[in-house]
């Protein structure tokens, strides 16, 4: 393989590795507010709903598309490469 395409290739898996735990961070943040906030049985029941509802729409929306975008641009700079 070309040098150029193997460099391509680390830097988006390493630009696709930052956005994963930049949506980590994300996470974490909210955890750290709601534990600032001060817990209640009621409150936690409340906020393990709204994740439940919301992160299939936002978090795992966002790594499939991180992924499917990484994915596609190696296929497509390989199929480049071999042509």
């Amino acid at each position: 393989m070309s040098i150029g395409l193997v460099i391509f290739l680390v830097v988006l898996f390493i630009v696709a590795l930052g956005l994963t735990l930049y949506a980590f961070k994300q996470e974490e943040k909210k955890m750290k507010q709601y534990e600032e906030q001060g817990v209640t049985s009621a409150d936690e029941l409340r906020r393990s709903h709204e994740y439940e509802s919301r992160s299939l729409k936002s978090n795992v929306l966002l790594l499939i598309l991180i992924y499917v975008i990484a994915i596609i641009l190696a296929v497509v700079l390989f199929v480049w490469y071999v042509s």
